[in-house]
């Protein structure tokens, strides 16, 4: 089970790069036709789209380093990158209720379990 969670964040992380790029094709092109740098602030939609994309490098090394963990039996650094994903999730679902940010928070419970050896 901790495997497969492990995975399911690094396919987390590379849903959310796909898919902010499908959602964000035309502000992204826009910034990146307009010469990339210092070009995410205005309007609102690229800066969203660009906080939305730079999430998904993010989880896949949560999730590249949940499956190291898991491979080496390293359950310190389970329990440490589940409860920063609890934490931020639970902040992020406080914010904005109607949100995914239910996935990770969903993620981050069997990887505590099994950083608390509760799981294998």
């Amino acid at each position: 089970m901790s495997k497969v969670a492990a995975w399911a964040v690094l396919v987390l992380g590379f849903a959310h790069i796909v898919f902010g790029i499908a959602r964000f094709q035309v502000p992204v092109l826009q910034a990146i036709s307009e010469g990339f740098v210092g070009r995410w602030m205005m309007p609102e939609i690229r800066r969203t789209a660009f906080w939305f994309i730079i999430c998904g490098p993010m989880f896949m090394l949560a999730g590249h380093a949940a499956i190291r963990a898991v491979d080496t039996g390293d359950s310190y650094l389970l329990r440490l990158i589940g409860t920063y994903m609890l934490i931020a999730s639970l902040v992020g679902v406080a914010a904005f209720p109607r949100s995914p940010l239910w996935a990770p928070l969903l993620l981050s419970l069997p990887l505590i379990a099994a950083g608390l050896g509760w799981l294998d």
